[in-house]
């Protein structure tokens, strides 16, 4: 058998059997971003994602601050400049509370239509 022939089968058998590439170096996944995950169920069928994450600091340390996505079928749709390190809460069948993050605190609180996504910041 030839060199070129020995190389090709090894590979070949590499991946025929599965093997698969070794999971990052632990510094990597640290940073890896969370995944989507749901946290609401609105009246109707939508849904509250948390999507794309960013790190923010605060008086108490470090923390996660989610973006937040209104998904309803194969519609998706983001809810524009608001990161938040807390679950939204339901008000409504249409509208949704959610606080801005703000140096790992809970900051405003915007009142957050279902169909559009667009954030109204709350009057108390």
């Amino acid at each position: 058998m030839s060199t070129r022939a020995l190389v090709t089968s090894l590979a070949l058998g590499g991946i025929a059997c599965g093997k698969s590439t070794p999971p990052p170096p632990a510094a990597e996944a640290a940073t890896a971003a969370p995944a989507d995950s749901l946290v609401a169920t609105a009246p109707g069928g939508a849904e509250i994602w948390f999507t794309l994450a960013r790190t923010d600091s605060g008086d108490a340390g470090r923390c996660t601050a989610r973006a937040v996505e209104i998904r309803r079928g194969p519609a998706r749709i983001p809810v524009p400049l608001l990161y938040t390190s807390s679950a939204p809460e339901m008000v409504n069948d249409s509208t949704f509370r959610a606080h801005l993050s703000d140096h790992c605190r809970a900051g405003d609180a915007y009142l957050v239509n279902l169909r559009t996504g667009r954030p109204v910041r709350e009057h108390p």
